[in-house]
């Protein structure tokens, strides 16, 4: 089981976002404020949990949160100010929308700029310490594979509804044979001969 958040001494938003190894498609940001006492059993990172129970979760969450928010930072935002500081971005923004506002917040990963004036702290794999940052991460995750289905109907031959926009081989092979749709981040290597570089969630 997750600790439900990193202090309680202030009000806490979970911060996580999804789809920054992507080569297409926004990267979506979440922040969750859950009740104190909040517990579910299926509740983890994202990533190790089935597509199932995060649809489930996702139910669970938007109900019971203290609040939530969810951002998406477009592809052409990306190759602006590039995908860390777009993710950054989409996290401030979507804590900027909750209400109440927090007075701390729990950052998954190992770093963070913001303009908001709220404290806060970066925990490497917090998605699977912490219970509103799991929650952020699913949020994130659900919202942007959503997002991605839609847009793989406009485009069915890029794989998305599978791939979510990730640079799998047939997303490559996609892009070679077809060239790059507007939601596609220009800043990314689409080559095949880069289809062994690693890329995270």
């Amino acid at each position: 089981m997750l600790e439900t958040q990193y202090q309680y001494e202030l009000l806490e938003a979970g911060c996580d976002e999804a789809g920054r190894g992507c080569l297409a498609g926004p990267v979506f940001a979440a922040a969750v404020i859950l009740p104190p006492d909040f517990s579910d059993p299926l509740l983890d990172d994202s990533k190790r949990m089935t597509e199932r129970n995060r649809d489930r979760l996702r139910e669970v969450i938007e109900r019971e949160a203290v609040a939530w928010a969810v951002e998406a930072v477009s592809p052409a935002r990306i190759d602006e100010i590039n995908i860390l500081n777009a993710s950054f971005e989409g996290m401030s923004l979507a804590v900027a929308r909750l209400a109440p506002q927090p007075g701390f917040l729990a950052i998954d990963g190992n770093r963070f700029r913001s303009t908001l004036e709220i404290p806060f702290c970066c925990i490497v794999k917090g998605d699977g310490k912490y219970a509103d940052i799991a929650a952020a991460s699913v949020l994130a995750k659900t919202h942007r594979d959503e997002y991605m289905r839609r847009l793989a109907d406009e485009y069915p031959e890029y794989g998305w509804r599978t791939n979510k926009g990730y640079p799998t081989r047939e997303h490559r092979l996609a892009v070679r044979e077809f060239g790059v749709t507007p939601y596609h981040r220009l800043t990314f290597n689409h080559e095949i001969d880069q289809l062994e570089l690693p890329f995270g969630e």
